[in-house]
C-alpha cells in the first residue's frame, strides 16, 4: 500500500513538473514574441521615416535646389538628339 502511495505521489509530482514546465515554455514564448513586435514595430517606423526622407529628396522642389548648387552645375539636360529610345521587346532580346 505503502509502495502504490510513493508511486502515486511521484507519479503525479512528475505529471505536475511537466506541466509547469510547459507553461514556463509558453511564458518565455510570449514574453519573446512581445519583444519581436516591439523590434518589428520600430523597423516599420524606420521604414516609414526613410521612406518620407526619400520622398523629400526626391521632391521636385528639392531637385531643382539641388541643379542650381555648384557642385552640380556641370550637369546640363541632355538635347533630344542625344536621348536614345529602345524598344522593350529589343532590351529583352538582348540579355
Amino acid at each position: 500500500m505503502l509502495k502504490q502511495l510513493i508511486v502515486s505521489i511521484a507519479c503525479g509530482g512528475s505529471c505536475l513538473y511537466c506541466h509547469l514546465n510547459q507553461q514556463n515554455g509558453l511564458t518565455h514564448l510570449k514574453m519573446d514574441c512581445s519583444l519581436r513586435e516591439a523590434e518589428l514595430e520600430q523597423i516599420h517606423e524606420e521604414n516609414r521615416r526613410l521612406a518620407y526622407q526619400i520622398e523629400q529628396f526626391e521632391s521636385p522642389n528639392n531637385l531643382f535646389e539641388l541643379a542650381r548648387r555648384p557642385e552640380f552645375s556641370h550637369l546640363k539636360h541632355p538635347a533630344l538628339q542625344e536621348i536614345l529610345t529602345v524598344q522593350e521587346e529589343i532590351a529583352c532580346n538582348a540579355k
